[in-house]
């Protein structure tokens, strides 16, 4: 994949890709764990077909004390997609996915406790603001008429607090490959997902139309098989500001889908919410 193309491009890519998830889960008609699911089974199986061709053995040995926190991020990682398609379901694309991206200042908050960094006065400014703007995108005086949508906006911060976990859990994480990171994770999160499914929905891809059909095979294959193996190699060769600014194409692709080809409407609020969302935590990135 370095061959094919330079770092920025997989990203840009990537994040492109990451951003028309909405549109296709959308046409989905399983349940959010079942997604989750079949979403991690088909990345992992194209990925462990990847590493087969190109003859890719998993260096057990020398991960062997990170692999409990792989498979930590793992589990994580498969019920914040959950959350996330539940905020699918209960809210626009747009919201559902400015609300996700609190992750990052969830992280910064997370960073001082954690390893015990300090928080700047930019930092500070940063995070309160945006806070701020997901007050705003909830459209607080208008709750009672619109009970799904605050339900949304609970569903992708709920998302963004396990993305945040896997951010800080990757953070542990030293000697593992990108692409075998994303494989062990993958393979935790079915593990955990398969009993999740059996004791809530079950399987009813029975109930899946053609359209169904294809855009899950999308979702699994497209947006995380492909699409992971090409944002985490993207990571390891680009400057940590440089992948922030870049980052920032997913949910701008993301609220264009959600107001151009889904025809979602978002209010004045709602904008200047998603702009303070995004210009904060990408200052505070910067």
């Amino acid at each position: 994949m370095k061959r094919l193309m330079s770092p920025r491009i997989m990203l840009i890519i990537s994040m492109t890709v990451f951003g028309t998830l909405g549109l296709f889960v959308r046409n989905i008609s399983v349940s959010s764990g079942e997604l989750a699911l079949y979403r991690a089974i088909l990345a992992a199986l194209l990925i462990a077909a990847f590493l087969f061709i190109t003859k890719q053995k998993i260096p057990f040995r020398e991960i062997k004390r990170e692999i409990p926190l792989l498979l930590l991020s793992g589990v994580a990682m498969g019920f914040n997609w959950i959350l996330l398609f539940e905020a699918y379901k209960y809210t626009t694309v747009s919201v559902a996915t400015l609300s996700y991206y609190f992750a990052p200042v969830i992280v910064t908050v997370a960073c001082p406790i954690l390893f015990k960094e300090k928080m700047s006065a930019k930092q500070w400014i940063c995070f309160f603001m945006s806070t701020l703007g997901i007050v705003l995108i909830t459209g607080l005086g208008d709750l009672s008429a619109r009970n799904n949508h605050f339900i949304g906006i609970l569903f992708g911060l709920g998302a963004a607090c396990l993305y945040a976990t896997v951010v800080l859990f990757n953070k542990f994480i030293k000697k593992v490959e990108g692409i075998h990171r994303t494989f062990l994770q993958f393979i935790a999160a079915i593990l955990v997902l398969i009993p999740y499914v059996g004791f809530t929905s079950g399987v009813t891809l029975s109930g899946l139309n053609s359209t169904g059909w294809v855009c899950l095979l999308i979702v699994g294959l497209v947006h995380t098989g492909v699409t992971y193996c090409l944002y985490f190699s993207s990571l390891r060769e680009l400057p940590g500001q440089k992948a922030a600014i870049l980052s920032y194409i997913d949910p701008l692709v993301a609220v264009l889908v959600s107001v151009l080809i889904l025809g979602e409407d978002m209010t004045a609020m709602q904008i200047i919410g998603g702009v303070m969302i995004l210009g904060f935590t990408l200052w505070n990135e910067t």
